[in-house]
């Protein structure tokens, strides 16, 4: 019996999950995989270790009405997100804004971001290694993508993300730089 009431409630989440997401502004979910420290040198190509593909990332981007409006070409959307470490590294949860600008009259757009985010990272200039000195909680995030548009719902998009404290706070700043494969659904 729970059985086939779960697959009710799962059936009716997928079924109003567009209309609900609409209601409240959310124009496109992401998820994806983050290699952490991607600026660690590697075994694939010399630039990243397989073995550090640990991070889970989420975002939810928004439409805001006239938010894009002054824009030449393009789509501004407030986001929020969180880039979740599986192995005790650092993790964060972010917001900002994003701007996608598609590439001519192709599938192909590329986007950047910039925002803040707190992390669980250290602040107190003591990392040790593998760990990173950030200096401080709160710390800036950009990142950047460049994506393909699979239809009118669906892209891929290879993404870089940084996080650092521009030398704002004491005890270090190491920065944290993951890169990764994320997929978009808009709604």
């Amino acid at each position: 019996m729970s059985k086939s009431i779960a697959a009710l409630v799962f059936a009716g989440l997928v079924f109003t999950a567009p209309a609900l997401a609409q209601d409240l502004g959310l124009s496109e979910i992401r998820g994806g995989v983050f290699v952490h420290s991607a600026d660690e040198p590697g075994d694939l190509f010399g630039v990243f270790s397989v073995e550090r593909m640990q991070d889970v990332n989420v975002e939810l981007l928004f439409d805001v009405p006239g938010m894009s409006s002054w824009l030449a070409w393009g789509e501004l959307r407030p986001h929020l997100g969180a880039t979740v470490n599986f192995q005790g590294l650092e993790s964060m949860v972010y917001g900002g804004v994003s701007w996608t600008v598609p590439i001519a009259d192709s599938p192909v757009f590329v986007e950047a971001s910039f925002g803040g985010a707190l992390h669980n990272g250290n602040t107190q200039g003591n990392a040790v290694y593998p760990a990173r000195n950030l200096g401080c909680g709160l710390v800036f995030r950009e990142s950047v993508s460049l994506g393909v548009k699979l239809n009118d719902n669906a892209a891929i998009m290879a993404t870089a993300e940084h996080a650092s404290n521009a030398n704002l706070c004491d005890n270090g700043n190491r920065g944290l730089t993951n890169m990764g494969i994320r997929f978009g659904y808009r709604f």
